[in-house]
């Protein structure tokens, strides 16, 4: 439930964090300084553009401005630290499959223009942690997920399409992608385990 070394795990997510906050320095005076200004918010998904599954790869790593990322700061910080309570092989996984998941979805069912953003990682992280314990039939990581939406259960209205301007088709395929990850990554614990509990091949 929690990640074995927590210090180096939020020492881990403190340099994503400071990572993404660099970026958007560079982004802000850098890049729009050259002559003429190459700002990278046009640097994300364009949906059904083949120019832009660039995007994919970028578009979690940029935001629209300081506010943008602010308020994506703390919830990168504590979903995932709790997601590193799989070990960092784990951790990766996920995130992977959460980033493909939600940038592809976003490529065939986004609005027009760039999506840029981290938060279809943060959803994906999220579900990740909300259905993970379900999966496992584990009682720590459902308790978890319980106070979890109790806190932070008013995100899920993000991927509804109610606020223009935001992309809840990001929000939405980085929920899938959470749960897929989630099925995933308890399969694999189970084959590693092995049905009563024992290392595989014991």
């Amino acid at each position: 439930m929690w990640p074995a070394h927590p210090l180096r795990a939020a020492l881990f997510m403190l340099g994503v964090v400071v990572l993404l906050w660099l970026v958007e320095l560079a982004d802000r005076t850098v890049f729009v300084s050259l002559d003429p200004p190459q700002g990278l918010d046009d640097d994300g998904i364009v949906p059904r553009s083949l120019d832009g599954l660039g995007g994919i790869l970028w578009a979690p790593l940029l935001h629209g401005g300081w506010d943008h990322l602010a308020s994506n700061t703390v919830p990168l910080l504590v979903f995932g630290f709790l997601v590193l309570a799989g070990g960092l092989g784990q951790f990766i996984a996920v995130t992977a499959t959460i980033w493909l998941v939600s940038g592809v979805g976003t490529w065939l069912i986004g609005s027009p223009g760039s999506t840029i953003g981290a938060s279809g990682i943060i959803f994906g992280w999220f579900a990740f942690l909300l259905v993970r314990g379900f999966f496992a039939r584990s009682f720590g990581q459902i308790v978890l997920a319980v106070v979890l939406f109790l806190i932070y259960g008013g995100l899920l209205f993000g991927v509804l399409p109610t606020n223009p301007g935001i992309s809840w088709q990001a929000h939405l395929c980085g929920a899938i992608g959470g749960i897929l990850a989630a099925r995933i990554a308890v399969a694999a614990d189970r084959r590693r385990v092995g049905p009563v509990g024992r290392p595989a091949g014991a």
